[in-house]
């Protein structure tokens, strides 16, 4: 590949921002775009607000700014079917195909493809009526898991501690509605006891290259209390992963997953991001996710010493991928600092003060900003991602924190304990 790309990156996240940075440091890289950005992204490089939902507008963008590549960093369009319709146009897209995101578009659709093909998952079952669903919860023992078929940005999974409290998650979904049609079908399944951990894999033409495992923190209070967020937090690697441990994910899941999809007539490119429990009979999968993790993305890409864009523009344009990927020793970590009262109610519109200098191997990414004459102001429930990377995870770990406390805007928040469980198994 000798031609540098013009890229368009979709989204307006933390993950966006971290792979623009990437495509700015890219010498595949001629020139970046996002659509539509934010308050970070907008500092470096022309951002266009279209909506990530709007696939056609976001083709006509694509082809009226020459763009060569696509990278789509959030689960909508790509659940829209936006790497097709890019297709269609002769544009390279990176990311699955809307049959494929099917995969996290319907956790109904996935669980049902773990069991067609032998995929070690939790026990479950699907529901679209409110009686039926009463009468497993009956037959059945808490703590118990009742989620939203469909997308719900991370939050439609109630970890129910009784069965009353399950059945009261099925009546919201079902009947109240409390996730719209994404809840419209639920999947009710048995509760997996042990660690969680998140495995990213590049994935195109059948062959695949993972990521550092990581583990995030999804509830909005410290010691993981409280509502289920987006993600508060992320490190990587995690001790626990070892590379015994990293086979047997690979042989029983990854494998198991491209070649399942390949045999059922659906290829697959793009990001397989499988969410696993750690059980004591060994690696069970919760779910997929068809992107990368937001905020997973801001502690991976950093450890990645490779040209990220290169691996994601193979998978695209569907090459085998090396076999291989030159990954950095060190430990990254990243705190996210949102809005007081997230995930619910939140204000917008802060002003944010930012130190002058920031501590080696650290960097701001933005979420939720908006940039209005030269001064960023808070525009989203999170915020920002502070992240570091050094050789232990507690030094990266010191530097997040003193540029937390440095950071000022009236509604800032934040957890003080990512990473807990890692510097606890650490015993330091």
């Amino acid at each position: 590949m000798n031609k540098a790309l013009n890229i368009l990156v979709i989204g307006s996240g933390g993950r966006e921002h971290a792979i623009v940075k990437k495509c700015i440091d890219s010498p595949l890289c001629d020139h970046v775009i996002a659509a539509p950005g934010n308050g970070g992204i907008a500092e470096s490089t022309d951002c266009f607000p279209i909506a990530v939902d709007a696939i056609d507008e976001l083709v006509a963008l694509a082809q009226n700014e020459s763009i060569d590549f696509v990278i789509v960093g959030p689960e909508v369009p790509l659940c829209l079917g936006i790497v097709d319709a890019l297709k269609a146009v002769n544009i390279p897209a990176y990311g699955p195909t809307q049959e494929a995101a099917q995969l996290e578009s319907s956790k109904s659709f996935c669980k049902d493809f773990f069991h067609r093909h032998n995929i070690p998952t939790a026990k479950y079952a699907t529901f679209d009526e409110v009686p039926s669903a009463l009468d497993y919860l009956d037959a059945n023992s808490a703590p118990i898991v009742v989620k939203a078929s469909g997308l719900a940005a991370g939050k439609g999974v109630i970890i129910a501690q009784t069965i009353e409290e399950a059945k009261s998650a099925v009546q919201s979904m079902l009947i109240d509605k409390s996730f719209g049609t994404s809840g419209t079908q639920i999947v009710i399944e048995e509760f997996l006891e042990g660690e969680e951990v998140s495995i990213h894999a590049i994935v195109s033409n059948g062959t695949f290259l993972c990521l550092s495992p990581s583990q995030d923190h999804k509830r909005i209070g410290e010691n993981d209390t409280g509502l289920n967020t987006g993600g508060m937090g992320a490190y990587a690697p995690t001790s626990m992963m070892t590379d015994d441990l990293q086979e047997i994910i690979n042989s029983t899941i990854i494998i198991p997953t491209i070649k399942g999809l390949e045999s059922d007539g659906i290829p697959y490119n793009g990001t397989l991001y499988a969410g696993l429990m750690l059980t004591k009979d060994g690696p069970k999968i919760l779910e997929y996710n068809v992107r990368f993790g937001d905020p997973e993305t801001q502690v991976m890409l950093p450890l990645v010493e490779d040209d990220f864009i290169a691996l994601l523009y193979a998978s695209a344009t569907n090459q085998t991928l090396p076999e291989s990927i030159k990954l950095s020793n060190d430990k990254c970590m990243t705190v996210v600092i949102a809005s007081q009262g997230y995930p619910e109610n939140y204000p917008k519109g802060d002003l944010i003060k930012f130190p002058s200098e920031l501590p080696e191997k650290t960097d701001i990414i933005h979420a939720g900003t908006l940039l209005k004459e030269g001064k960023i102001y808070s525009n989203g429930g999170r915020v920002l991602s502070i992240t570091s990377q050094d050789e232990t995870i507690l030094k990266a770990r010191e530097k997040i924190y003193s540029l937390c406390e440095a950071i000022d805007y009236k509604a800032k928040y934040y957890r003080n304990d990512i990473a807990h469980r890692e510097i606890k198994r650490l015993n330091v």
